[in-house]
């Protein structure tokens, strides 16, 4: 007797992590950096946000859609990553 194969759970919480940390990461280099070494912080947070992304879709366990997940995740990363990066950047240009 063969079980019936459950279905997929959704990846969508998988990528939205990824972007809850890319925005984390990004206000943390906001904060605890200098304004004149952001803009090198904020590569090395992308990195970190690549490697989260391929970790969070690896516990997801399921492989059909890996390559889009991890994509959607580290697109979405870059994304919320410069939006505050152009907004800490307007936030030093006028506070000085």
């Amino acid at each position: 007797m063969s079980l019936p194969e459950l279905a997929p759970r959704s990846g969508v919480r998988g990528i939205v992590a990824a972007w809850v940390i890319s925005a984390v990461i990004a206000l943390v280099i906001g904060i605890a950096v200098p304004s004149e070494a952001q803009a090198a912080w904020m590569a090395v947070g992308m990195g970190l946000v690549l490697i989260a992304s391929f970790a969070i879709q690896l516990a997801h366990g399921h492989p059909h859609g890996f390559i889009q997940r991890v994509a959607a995740s580290v697109l979405g990363g870059l994304v919320v990553m410069g939006l505050i990066g152009v907004g800490l950047g307007l936030a030093s240009l006028f506070s000085a």
